[in-house]
């Protein structure tokens, strides 16, 4: 490192190897990029550097070093090129275990210089993805959220084969990078964060696809309910706080059953069916038509205004 600057190479330019290389550009990091599909790599330098750019005007980034970070910004003709000098390796490869396990051993082929190689998995489990490599002690899952380069929470999830110690050092690094670093303790499928997810989700997609409620009418109903109180204070201590003095104790004592009640009607499947999928995306589809292009800068100005608030109230508290 030179001025506190991580070398990183980016390995897949998908949205989310966008997202993670707009970061750390936009914090003056010099970044690589690599991907064995060139029309992504071919797009990917000025949709990063949209995406660093906006992290200005939303007021996440300081103009001065994304402009450096863009300087800094190159596309390995090889993935020896993009890696052999890195310090970090973010794989951003196919959700695929076969595939990223010869990603992996590639990159350890290439990468020799790497203090950590780390992948951005949504559901595999670390041990799993480096099982064929043969330094696994540099290996570990750093997941984002999307996009990347706003929502701030990455987990960390180590292989039993991990070095301790660099799961620190990671976790430094992203805090340099604005992040806020947790720590999965066990391996799970899909670690924690998509574990919620895709809860809330099966249930969000049974009441569209049962006509309970409309697309645009549940993105709202979460939005603005469970999401916002959890944003100020997560499930649990929202829970904890929603009986005033009595705490969880007096919360689960009054409404534990009518959770359980709930929780007795909740979807269950585990696959999401070939005509279902059709309807979901039908009734998605219909209820944003046409509005992407105005819906994502929307989506990341909201995003830039809760952190800016939420970072205000730290700071008076803090006080």
């Amino acid at each position: 490192m030179s001025e506190g600057h991580v070398q990183v190479a980016i390995v897949g330019t998908g949205e989310v190897g966008r997202g993670w290389a707009a970061l750390c550009v936009a914090r003056g990091w010099p970044v690589a990029l690599f991907d064995t599909d060139g029309n992504a790599l071919y797009s990917a330098p000025s949709d990063i550097e949209r995406r660093a750019r906006n992290l200005v005007e939303l007021e996440r980034a300081d103009g001065d070093n994304v402009e450096r970070g863009l300087e800094r910004l190159v596309v390995g003709r090889s993935i020896l090129e993009a890696c052999r000098n890195a310090q970090w390796v973010i794989e951003c490869g196919p959700e695929d275990l076969l595939a990223k396990q010869r990603l992996f051993e590639t990159i350890e082929s290439v990468a020799g210089k790497a203090r950590v190689v780390s992948s951005s998995s949504t559901a595999l489990k670390a041990a799993d993805i480096v099982a064929r490599c043969l330094r696994q002690e540099r290996c570990l899952i750093a997941h984002p959220l999307n996009p990347p380069e706003l929502i701030p929470l990455v987990e960390i999830a180590g292989a039993p084969t991990t070095d301790v110690a660099l799961i620190e050092l990671v976790k430094g690094w992203l805090r340099e990078l604005g992040r806020i670093p947790v720590v999965v303790k066990r391996p799970v499928a899909g670690t924690v964060v998509n574990r919620i997810a895709a809860a809330v989700w099966r249930e969000a997609i049974d009441l569209v696809l049962e006509g309970v409620i409309d697309v645009q009418d549940l993105d709202r109903a979460v939005s603005l309910g469970p999401a916002l109180g959890w944003a100020a204070a997560g499930p649990h201590l929202t829970y904890h706080l929603a009986a005033g003095d009595q705490g969880v104790s007096g919360f689960l004592q009054h409404l534990l059953k009518a959770f359980e009640l709930i929780w007795e009607d909740l979807a269950t499947w585990t696959q999401l069916e070939p005509e279902q999928q059709r309807k979901l995306i039908h009734l998605i589809e219909k209820a944003y038509d046409e509005q992407v292009d105005k819906l994502r800068p929307a989506r990341d100005r909201r995003l830039g205004g809760i952190l800016r608030g939420m970072e205000r109230v730290r700071v008076k508290e803090e006080e």
